[in-house]
């Protein structure tokens, strides 16, 4: 998907060459997805935010077209990869946002990395370890897909069901049609590391998030069934001073279910902290 302003860029890391959409000038705003998702989850935060910052757009490990991954990670390692894209970008100090996956590590980076953060927006997260119920479904998940050679037929089905609300399955088609193909683009022999770093052996981080010191918004979907309101806001609880907000109507992709929503958020949030 071409977004207008942004060339492609790419990253040697600790978990292999990441592909970035950087675009624009100015304080950098690095955006990380969510699992089975790539940069281009957010497209309408990039259109957005390119006139006033640097946005860099990045597709995680092991997805799109960043180096596929041989075996899970940690997130301190992927703390470490949005050092990485900092330091080549030769940014001080930049501003994150994540969704959910994203959120973890934003929330991550902002507890190991307190000098090179300015602010941060975890959205659809948790800083909780994944339930029994969550590590059964997604274990389902991917030795389903591993046997189907990827996210298909029946499987888009809970897919689109752990990520969409009700909303946007109603009245959303275009928001439908981007998670079935960007899920369905999956390598799932490198997915399946990523899933299982991210759902199953997701630590605790509730004690870290509470060193973070910089300013924090946290954004939760009312409409979201992999992490509920409640959980994202234990989450927001546990960030020192952060701000927590939920968004009607949108579920676990909140920038891309309402984006317009979500730009005002962040704009409202950075004009309070004068940035």
């Amino acid at each position: 998907m071409a977004i207008a302003g942004v060339d492609d860029r790419y990253v040697d890391t600790v978990l292999g060459r990441i592909r970035l959409r950087v675009g624009g000038s100015g304080p950098v705003m690095l955006f990380w997805p969510s699992l089975l998702m790539d940069g281009t989850l957010w497209t309408a935060q990039a259109e957005h935010f390119i006139d006033r910052y640097q946005v860099v757009l990045v597709d995680p490990p092991g997805h799109g077209d960043s180096e596929l991954l041989t075996k899970p990670f940690t997130f301190d390692q992927c703390a470490e990869v949005i050092k990485a894209i900092a330091d080549d970008l030769q940014a001080s100090r930049i501003h994150v946002v994540g969704n959910s996956w994203g959120g973890m590590i934003g929330g991550t980076f902002a507890a190991r990395y307190p000098d090179r953060i300015s602010t941060a927006v975890l959205m659809n997260a948790t800083a909780s370890p994944a339930g029994r119920r969550q590590r059964l479904e997604y274990g389902v998940l991917t030795r389903s897909a591993q046997l189907l050679g990827g996210i298909r037929r029946p499987l888009t089905g809970p897919v689109r069901d752990a990520f969409l609300g009700p909303t946007a399955k109603r009245e959303k088609p275009e928001v439908v049609a981007t998670v079935n193909e960007l899920a369905q683009k999956v390598n799932i022999r490198s997915g399946r590391h990523a899933v299982t770093s991210v759902v199953p052996h997701r630590p605790d981080q509730r004690e870290l998030f509470g060193t973070i010191q910089a300013p924090v918004l946290v954004v939760a979907g009312a409409e979201d069934k992999t992490f509920p309101v409640a959980e994202s806001e234990e989450m927001a609880d546990s960030i020192p001073g952060a701000r927590f907000v939920v968004l009607e109507q949108s579920a676990h992709l909140a920038a891309l279910e309402s984006p317009k929503e979500v730009n005002a958020l962040i704009d409202d949030f950075l004009a309070d902290q004068g940035v």
